[in-house]
């Protein structure tokens, strides 16, 4: 098979991510499915999460047999486990310490209350109190100022990321992990191994669909554009083409577990996120219901790829 079909066939692996993408537009969806579809996308995120950690730990224990059966190759099992370790706290705390000194910049942070002694309350003092109380709580947690019968308390609000922000940390996520996909169909390509990337090609296909419900979920309760749809699959998907021409140029374990890694450091702030938003909005009967279909899904689409020999 020509290099040029294997890349392109990669490609086409990588952009059925947006097959499951227009689940975004479900605006009129009642608030119950469209939580219960966020979660959805969160269950098929803990999948991923086990699925990377377990893929990326594959060389680790290759290696660590290695060392005890040939005691040989002691710093590769060092260099790989400090891969594994460094990748995973760069994609989660990467993404925390970002949301919360570069995101947080540019989003409020205050929630005014406020209460009036009587009906009497000139709206102009009501407005100077809570004027006054949101300044204040700049410095502090909480500030409660009174002013000509009226209180107002500003309370700092817990800086979570918008819906837009959310899907684009996910693409990012999905984006690595599909990354070390295209890896492995590139390498599989440059060793000969033809039908096996073929078979890898039709099964991340199949996968990467359910991919593109986990960047829709967080977008139903936003209007969003086809230019941030398409910008997002193209950050989650494109990554897999990506990877098909890197692994056919050349082979690395390192890189391999390097990606999968950050992937699973990101995709794990991104289930953190998606559970608290979602903790304000459902009961957690639909909750548990969502992750537990977004996780078989996963769960199955991975069992017909390892079926079909992947």
């Amino acid at each position: 098979m020509p290099t040029g079909t294997i890349v392109l066939l990669g490609a086409f692996a990588g952009f059925t991510i947006y097959l499951g993408l227009p689940l975004a537009f479900l605006k009129k969806a009642p608030q119950s499915f469209k939580t219960f579809a966020s979660m959805l996308a969160a269950g098929v995120l803990v999948f991923l999460f086990y699925d990377v950690i377990s893929k990326g730990s594959e060389p680790i224990n290759s290696a660590i047999e290695t060392l005890s059966q040939k005691h040989t190759g002691a710093s590769t099992v060092f260099l790989e486990a400090f891969l594994m370790i460094v990748g995973f706290l760069v994609g989660l705390l990467g993404l925390v310490y970002f949301n919360k000194y570069i995101i947080a910049r540019y989003k409020p942070g205050k929630r005014v209350i406020i209460e009036a002694d009587s009906a009497e309350a000139s709206p102009a003092l009501v407005g100077a109190a809570a004027s006054k109380a949101a300044m204040s709580a700049q410095t502090e947690q909480a500030q409660t100022v009174a002013t000509g019968g009226a209180v107002a308390t500003a309370i700092k609000s817990a800086r979570t990321p918008s819906p837009k922000l959310l899907a684009l940390m996910i693409a990012i996520g999905i984006g690595l992990h599909n990354f070390s996909e295209g890896l492995a169909i590139g390498q599989s390509a440059a060793t000969g191994a033809l039908s096996l990337a073929a078979i890898l090609i039709i099964g991340f296909g199949l996968h990467n669909m359910t991919e593109g419900f986990g960047i829709a979920g967080p977008l139903m309760n936003e209007t969003v554009s086809w230019k941030f749809i398409t910008l997002v699959g193209l950050i989650g998907g494109g990554p897999t083409f990506l990877g098909t021409v890197v692994g056919m140029a050349f082979q690395s374990d390192l890189l391999f577990i390097l990606f999968l890694a950050l992937a699973a450091g990101s995709i794990l702030y991104v289930i953190v996120e998606l559970l608290a938003v979602a903790k304000r909005m459902a009961s957690n009967e639909i909750i548990m219901w969502g992750l537990f279909v977004g996780f078989i899904l996963g769960y199955i689409t991975d069992l017909i790829v390892t079926y079909a020999g992947a």
